[in-house]
């Protein structure tokens, strides 16, 4: 059922510093959507958002405020990440769809907690896992479930790029806020982990540590006392799954010399993919040779194609057009009824993989999915 009989979704957005200035501008150029009303306590904030939308939008310091206003139909949530539990609150029960930036939460409580009050939500309610909208990733995957690799046997994610960017407050900075970077930043690739293979992550072992990054900076607390940063900037996390197939993530953070920012593969009994991003963005497919008694048969057949970015991107953003496809996704969702491609069971999961990872890395053991996510919990099938 369409929701706005026709005319224009009106939205409004909660927390709009560099994410949820992005998540306005994919809205200004999204058809049938109108960005009308933002919350958040920062006014500068504020500023560039009415600055993104053209310099019409109603400004709160309140979610609550801003609800009780404003005749919405959708809310983005870009808030930090610690404070998604407390700013849905006011939302659950109103008839307005929601998107989520990600990661869902930093806890799986709270994320168990919001997947709860979700399930009577009368809305919508999206997660900002915008990755698997990438052009050469979406190609990726499309590869991989459509036979190209046979069996999955091994999957590769290797992000190698510059450590994390400046956000208001400096909140990112420490782990208390962000759920550390495993869930932060990594929610993304576990997520592609599970969107690629299907199946359910069930062990998890990692290493890493904070090496070259904001060793120097230092911040006050409220009590005067200087603080450093104490998020990861590099590390290997193996999680294995149900289908017997494992996924490796490489993580570097100090790394602005890389080719590409993304690089992605996956090998099966038949076969490779591979995909690359950004600039030059491709996706590889091999085949396997039959092998030959004594050798190893004729050479590997290797295709290389250029992924082109899909025409319907309006808005490039901060993640190659991935964040607008996102929207266009969202939007199809809540005009048809639909069930959310990126829906609340995917943001928890994506958490409680991030989460097993910092745990084995402290603990120095693989840590199983179901201690930080009892086996019960999620009752829905794989993606």
């Amino acid at each position: 059922m369409d929701p706005a009989g026709g005319r224009p979704l009106r939205y409004g957005f909660v927390g709009v510093g560099m994410m949820g200035v992005e998540h306005v501008r994919n809205v200004v150029a999204l058809p049938g959507a109108e960005p009308v009303a933002a919350a958040d306590p920062h006014v500068p904030s504020l500023e560039a958002a009415v600055a993104a939308a053209g310099g019409s939008l109603a400004t709160y310091e309140s979610t609550e405020a801003m609800v009780e206003s404003e005749e919405l139909d959708v809310v983005v949530v870009s808030t930090p990440n610690a404070t998604h539990r407390a700013v849905l609150e006011p939302l659950w029960g109103r008839p307005v769809h929601l998107m989520v930036e990600k990661p869902l939460c930093t806890t799986v409580e709270d994320a168990l907690a919001v997947r709860a009050a979700a399930a009577d939500h009368p809305g919508v309610v999206w997660v900002g896992l915008e990755y698997r909208y990438m052009p050469p990733v979406a190609r990726f995957i499309e590869q991989v479930h459509g036979g190209s690799v046979g069996r999955v046997v091994m999957l590769t994610i290797r992000e190698h790029r510059y450590p994390v960017l400046t956000k208001v407050g400096d909140w990112n900075r420490f782990n208390r806020n962000t759920g550390g970077t495993l869930v932060e930043k990594c929610c993304h690739f576990f997520d592609l982990m599970r969107a690629t293979l299907r199946a359910r992550p069930v062990r998890v072992l990692a290493s890493g540590g904070q090496d070259v990054n904001h060793l120097d900076e230092r911040y006050r607390t409220e009590f005067g006392e200087a603080e450093v940063p104490d998020i990861l900037d590099n590390a290997f996390v193996v999680v294995e799954f149900d289908s017997g197939a494992r996924a490796l993530l490489d993580l570097c953070m100090f790394a602005e010399g890389s080719r590409w920012e993304q690089e992605l593969s996956a090998t099966g009994d038949a076969g490779k993919v591979e995909a690359n991003v950004p600039g030059f963005m491709e996706v590889v497919r091999g085949r396997r040779p039959e092998l030959v008694l004594g050798g190893r048969g004729p050479d590997w057949p290797v295709e290389v194609t250029e992924v082109a970015d899909d025409e319907r991107i309006a808005e490039q953003g901060g993640h190659h057009g991935a964040s607008y496809l996102e929207h266009v996704a969202f939007v199809e969702a809540i005009r048809s009824g639909s069930t959310p491609e990126v829906g609340v069971d995917d943001g928890v999961w994506s958490v409680a993989v991030g989460v097993a990872a910092h745990r084995s890395i402290e603990e120095g053991r693989p840590v199983w999915l179901d201690e930080v996510l009892p086996a019960d919990a999620l009752d829905t099938p794989d993606p």
